[in-house]
Order: C-alpha cells, then structure tokens, then sequence
C-alpha cells in the first residue's frame, strides 16, 4: 500500500500570515491541484496540519484524512512524525502544502526507486536535495523519529539508508522540472499567475 503525506501545519511567516494550500492558480487552490496529482496514484492521502483546529479547514475535501502533530512545534519532523504513526502504506510519498505542480508521474518513479532503501530523495548536487518531494519506507522513519535530537530533515536523511535520485533523471516526464516549484512569498505567487496570464494571451501555436 502506498501512502501519500501533504505536510501543512507551517506558519507561513513568510507568506504574511496566510496559509498557502490556499492560494490559488489558475483558479484552483495548491491543495486542490496537489490532492488531484496524487489522487491516482496513491491509496490514501494523509493531510498533516499543527492542530485540529487547522485540520477543520479542510473538512470539506474528499478522500483525504486529516491529522495533526502529535509533538507541536517541530516543524516538518513533527508532521512526519505524526503521519508515520497513522499510516496505513509501506512508503510514504511526503510533500510540501506549497508545491502546486507536483507531477504524478515523478510520484510514481519515485516509488518504484526506493527499492530495499529507506527513501528515495531526489537531488539537484551534493549540497541540494528534496527531502519534501520523497518517498520513504515508514518502519525507517519511525524508527528514527522514535528517538533523535535534531529536528533538520537534512540530518534524518543523512541517518536513512537513502537512494539519492538526479534530478535530470525526472525531465523524461517532467521537461522543465517544474514538479519542484514550492511558493514561499505572495511575490512568487503573483509572478506565476502573470506567466500564466501570458501563456493565455500567447498560446504557442
């Protein structure tokens, strides 16, 4: 069984407060975009927010189950600690709540890399990885979350038995790479809906 983990529970500082599974392109949110990438290719999906409170605002999506951290205040460990207890699959495909163009199909390459490893990370160079665009084998995580120190997904990685995948592995299904896109700042997300504007106004013929 295969599982898919949308970590949501940030406090978009730098977002100025508001929450960016909702912003919205080309007239759907992130999540929905993200909810309908992973749809097909997982069997559950788990959205992880910071508290049930945050888990109510999304109480009208389907087909998902929504948790929150167990250990508050941890970041990403801390969403990744909660959903490797309340996983149903074997491996776990993680991902940020800010990624509207995670691509399906490098989902699914990804989960046929991991292999005997306990994750399959893609990687840019030796320096730059996507630990939140990953597939890990969730008897892994737990393990290590059942006891560490450091709360840096770099720092877990480095203890994990880990298949690290390039990049340019992943253009055959996604050319540009643009399954890696994340949105921090209300600036980058005005840039993309003015590039998207553009592509309307000049469709390639």
């Amino acid at each position: 069984m295969r599982s898919a983990v949308v970590l949501a529970g940030g406090e978009a500082r730098r977002a100025n407060g508001q929450e960016k599974y909702f912003f919205t392109y080309q007239g759907r949110t992130f999540i929905e975009r993200l909810l309908e990438s992973l749809s097909g290719v997982v069997d559950e999906i788990l959205v992880v927010a910071r508290n049930q409170d945050q888990c109510g605002r999304f109480r009208t999506m389907n087909n998902i189950t929504c948790i929150s951290d167990i250990r508050q205040g941890l970041g990403p460990i801390g969403g990744l600690h909660a959903a490797a207890l309340a996983a149903k699959g074997d491996l776990l495909f993680v991902s940020a709540c800010d990624m509207p163009f995670v691509d399906p199909r490098v989902v699914v390459y990804l989960f046929g890399a991991i292999g005997e490893y306990d994750a399959a990370i893609p990687r840019w160079n030796e320096e730059m990885i996507e630990p939140l665009q990953a597939v890990y084998r969730r008897s892994s995580l737990l393990s290590y979350l059942e006891n560490h120190s450091s709360l840096s997904l770099r720092s877990m990685v480095k203890t994990l038995h880990t298949r690290y995948i390039p990049v340019e592995d992943l253009r055959g299904f996604d050319p540009s790479l643009r399954t890696f896109t994340n949105i921090n700042k209300l600036e980058e997300l005005e840039c993309i809906n003015r590039l998207s504007g553009r592509e309307h106004e000049n469709p390639l013929p």
